[in-house]
């Protein structure tokens, strides 16, 4: 983040200086920034003043920037396009609502319903609480803060099922211990101080010095602690070197009441040297070493991967809202703070202190010096109790009937036999036309109508209509109109059609399609069959597509693959409904990617992380980021030389799927977690939307579920009587829908929380 507003690299200086003018796109301190990819805009404090603006775009990258005052800021949101927070938390895109309050955004956001319906997960809804509060990755001062969850770091196994296992969620660290709770209450009593108002605690459970502690083993984190250290490590006591220690000090030391940060639930590397050089050496002569794990966790994935399971159990679900309270709510001060000791120093609060009343320049600086080292509250989100989570229990109409214990729901055929080699389930609530939609080898498509499982339910009456979830496509179903469903332009003669030769827009209005001897890909309506652009970039045939999520309007990147060895990242534009601003002939691809060198055979795009995954015909597979910048080589055993398939999710997980019923799993950070063989040829597969469950299927006619990070496999729906060529997941995941090469899809019932029996998680 820059704090200084008149660095002449920051053009957005221009705009709060000259309002009338709007620049096409900013250029500065990391390079350019579209307009057109800003999908939200926050305000933000910086040294506690509303003087700052973090600007998220549409490949995940986000830029922070402080102003003089909030005047200027309310300048610059009005010269920025109108995108509002992004569309993620159900309010409206305007200028009006990037300049609201925190507590504004609260109350008119969803988010906190959705999670008491449990459609999102209880660290989905902290990044949420965190967001929203003034909490950003950029501003180390107000980095995100996470909850300690578990208590044993000590024992040989950990038993997720014992309350005695999880910390109590209603008190503050500082008073989990009560002898160190006394101390701290008689400090508050006792205070005599007329210029410094009574707190319980000198130290906040978030600061600067904390963030950079835990994550002293990445960059750009080390080069960060060693600036603040004066060019040296800390004094080995006084690192982060073992998460038991961790817990001890802050249960016992009374200058520590340290918090938790988001990457001790998602980022495994920040345990271990994640340089290929020593981080250094420390005061005491000792190398930085490598984190000491508890004893049940053998691995950083796997204590990452625990701790997570137990963010999302039962028992923090239960009593997370009672945390909420203590951070962002109605504890976090006046008399409730007092009452639940959980008073910090006063120059960690919103509104304590005015900085630009401050003539002395001396003064001023002396201040902000005290407020980046004593850390910085969350602004205040509520100031009555947060509601709790609803019972784990979710009561469906699918609860009672039968239809809860059959796997197979439907089967449709369809009168072209033709196999069914893409199937894309766009199927979200807010869709105007949620549908299953379905290519065949003869690319003859269908629109075919989802009316959702709510309407398998027992009736009451007897002439109450039982509704199919999939209603077939009527112009296929009639023949009537159905050349307005074939896609006939000439694919050149070697391209074996395939799921990966095709992606439907998230609105299911468009079908583009790649494989043409004239080495486009091209884009149809899905209501006329009509060609509506041809896309020229590569110099050989095109071989595979993918798209990344679905942003504001539909936008999203699309991804191609070729023959060429190169991958072209594109922007659809869901206004237009075209690759680039509109459909003219010639568009420029966003990024290149050169790190292959033969035809590249599958990819992955996923916008959330910023990241490409791809292989090619021979190997290896290779990681991009969607600048275009090859960032590592996926090695796999020696035996998994041809990668096919490849899925990737926003949590990080990335499944490769190579000849000869070889998998692997890899961290985006490019480490091997497992590998496996299956006795199949598998033509698709697909992730949980949270990377814990793979599902597969291919010429066997059989869909199983594996469970990712071990690998194992948990369940087998009933074989088919045809191979599977395509597979996708309805929104809510509870319905898998195969593509068959018999020219018909499958649905099947899915529930991933009857994999959760061992932990009882659910979210």
């Amino acid at each position: 983040m820059c704090d200084d507003y008149s660095c002449p690299d920051i053009s957005f200086h221009t705009i709060a200086i000259c309002s009338e003018l709007i620049l096409a796109y900013t250029e500065g301190l990391h390079g350019k920034w579209l307009f057109t990819e800003i999908r939200a805009v926050f305000s933000r404090r910086y040294l506690l003043q509303n003087t700052a603006l973090e600007i998220f775009m549409a490949n995940r990258t986000a830029v922070m920037f402080n102003f003089p005052d909030a005047t200027i800021v309310k300048k610059v949101v009005n010269s920025l396009p109108r995108v509002g927070v992004g569309t993620n938390f159900g309010l409206p895109q305007t200028r009006r609502i990037s300049l609201a309050t925190p507590k504004q955004l609260f109350k008119a956001s969803n988010m906190t319903q959705r999670w008491q319906r449990r459609e999102i997960s209880n660290f989905e809804y902290l990044i949420f609480l965190n967001s929203i509060s003034g909490r950003s990755f950029n501003d180390l001062n107000q980095y995100p803060v996470f909850p300690w969850v578990i208590t044993n770091y000590d024992s040989e196994e950990l038993d997720l099922t014992l309350p005695s296992n999880f910390r109590d969620l209603s008190k503050p660290i500082g008073a989990l211990n009560p002898k160190r709770a006394a101390f701290f209450s008689d400090r508050y009593e006792s205070w005599e101080d007329e210029q410094v108002p009574k707190f319980h605690y000198g130290t906040h459970y978030s600061t600067s010095s904390f963030t950079l502690m835990w994550l002293i083993r990445m960059e750009p984190f080390t080069t960060f602690f060693l600036n603040f250290q004066g060019g040296k490590f800390d004094h080995a006591d006084r690192t982060f070197s073992s998460v038991s220690r961790a817990w001890r000090n802050c249960q016992r030391d009374t200058s520590d009441v340290k918090e938790l940060i988001p990457e001790f639930f998602y980022l495994p590397e920040m345990f271990v040297n994640a340089n290929s050089y020593n981080l250094g050496v420390m005061e005491d002569g000792s190398v930085v070493s490598d984190v000491e794990l508890p004893p049940w966790a053998k691995t950083p994935e796997e204590f990452v991967r625990i701790n997570r399971l137990a963010l999302e159990s039962e028992f923090v679900s239960c009593q997370l809202h009672q945390w909420i309270d203590l951070i962002f709510g109605y504890k976090q001060q006046g008399p409730e703070a007092a009452r639940a000791l959980n008073v910090f120093y006063y120059l960690t609060y919103e509104g304590a202190v005015n900085l630009s009343s401050i003539t002395d320049p001396m003064l001023r600086e002396a201040v902000e010096s005290q407020i980046r080292s004593f850390g910085q509250t969350p602004c205040q989100l509520l100031i009555e109790p947060h509601p709790p989570r609803s019972s784990a229990m979710q009561v469906t109409p699918l609860m009672f009937t039968e239809q809860m214990q059959q796997d197979v729901i439907m089967v449709l055929k369809f009168p072209s036999n033709s196999p069914v080699t893409h199937v894309a389930a766009n199927t979200q609530a807010g869709l105007s036309s949620p549908a299953i939609i379905t290519v065949t080898a003869s690319r003859l498509f269908a629109v075919n109508k989802w009316h959702g499982l709510a309407g398998h339910q027992s009736s009451t009456t007897q002439d109450q209509h039982y509704q199919l979830p999939v209603e077939i496509d009527p112009l296929i179903a009639t023949s009537v109109g159905s050349h307005r469903r074939q896609i006939s332009d000439l694919l050149d003669q070697s391209i074996q059609i395939s799921s990966q030769c095709f992606i439907i827009t998230a609105d299911n209005r468009f079908i583009v399609l790649c494989g043409f001897w004239d080495k486009s890909f091209r884009i149809y309506s899905t209501d006329t069959g009509k060609l509506t652009q041809i896309v020229f970039g590569h110099w050989d045939v095109v071989t595979c597509l993918a798209r990344s999520e679905s942003y504001i309007g539909g936008d999203c990147y699309v991804l191609s693959g070729s023959r060429d060895a190169t991958l072209l990242l594109w922007y659809w534009n869901g206004k237009t409904s075209s690759i680039g601003e509109n459909s003219a002939k010639f568009t420029m691809p966003r990024a290149i990617l050169t790190g292959h060198d033969c035809e590249v055979t599958c990819a992955s795009v996923c916008a959330e992380l910023g990241l490409v995954i791809s292989g090619c015909k021979e190997g290896p597979c290779l990681v991009h980021s969607m600048n275009g910048d090859l960032l590592r080589t996926l090695e796999a055993p020696e035996s998994c030389v041809r990668p096919r398939l490849v899925q990737s999710s926003s949590e990080g997980h990335c499944v490769v799927y190579y000849d000869k019923g070889h998998f692997c799993v890899f961290s985006v950070n490019g480490k091997l977690q497992g590998n496996m063989q299956v006795d199949d040829s598998i033509k698709a597969m697909q992730l949980s939307r949270d990377g814990q469950y793979l599902l597969m299927g291919g010429d066997g006619g059989v869909v199983s579920v594996w469970q990712l990070h071990n690998l194992q496999q948990l369940f087998t729906y009933p074989a088919c009587d045809a191979g599977i060529r395509s597979m996708a997941l309805s929104h809510d995941q509870r319905c898998i829908i195969t593509g068959m090469a018999s020219g018909s899809i499958v649905l099947f019932y899915n529930d991933f929380n009857r994999w959760h029996h061992e932990y009882q998680t659910r979210y």
